[in-house]
């Protein structure tokens, strides 16, 4: 049981990855890519966060914290420069 979830994670993992790759890729405005970015990242947050609860320790909490810090900021700064850039 514990094998068939990993792998159906793995697998929405990816295909979620790959489709914010492709957003990345094809976004016609600098704000697609933003949140393509955001979600690619999140997508990673939520990867290291199964692999975490699949093997049960916690010795990744602080890349998890340190991701998210830099998709908000990340987020943040984007939009900032985005708003002051429109007349």
């Amino acid at each position: 049981m514990n094998t068939v979830f990993i792998v159906v994670l793995a697998g929405l993992l990816s295909v979620t990855a790959l489709l914010a790759l492709a957003r990345l890729y094809r976004g016609p405005s600098l704000l697609d890519r933003v949140i393509a970015a955001d979600m690619l990242l999140a997508t990673m947050i939520g990867a290291v966060g199964a692999e975490a609860a699949i093997n049960r320790h916690a010795t990744t909490l602080p890349v998890l914290v340190a991701l998210g810090l830099l998709g908000f900021v990340g987020s943040v700064s984007m939009v900032r420069f985005a708003v002051r850039e429109k007349p």
